[in-house]
């Protein structure tokens, strides 16, 4: 079977993360790519995530929402990209 690049990403996300004053602003695309060029989880289940801009990326249709946002908070949170306190926020929108 061959997959191309629309069936390998097959949803698009926003990607931000939420300070302490409840305002939300997009991740940057340089820690987008962090995380994506093999973010260090070793969890292959994120290979299918492709960052597209500060706060969207393309992503596989067997990417679980809830585990990509688990790993994106701790890997952000290690970097000190995030303060501890961040939260990050994923939403499906449409492509």
């Amino acid at each position: 079977m061959c997959l191309n690049e629309a069936d390998m990403f097959a949803r698009r996300i926003r990607v931000e993360y939420e300070e302490g004053d409840g305002r939300r602003h997009p991740c940057l695309l340089k820690w987008l790519d962090s995380f994506s060029m093999r973010n260090f989880t070793n969890a292959g289940i994120f290979d299918d995530t492709l960052p597209i801009s500060d706060g969207l990326m393309e992503i596989g249709a067997r990417v679980p929402l809830p585990e990509l946002k688990e790993a994106m908070e701790d890997w952000l949170h290690r970097k000190s990209y995030l303060s501890k306190q961040a939260k990050v926020l994923l939403e499906e929108i449409s492509k």
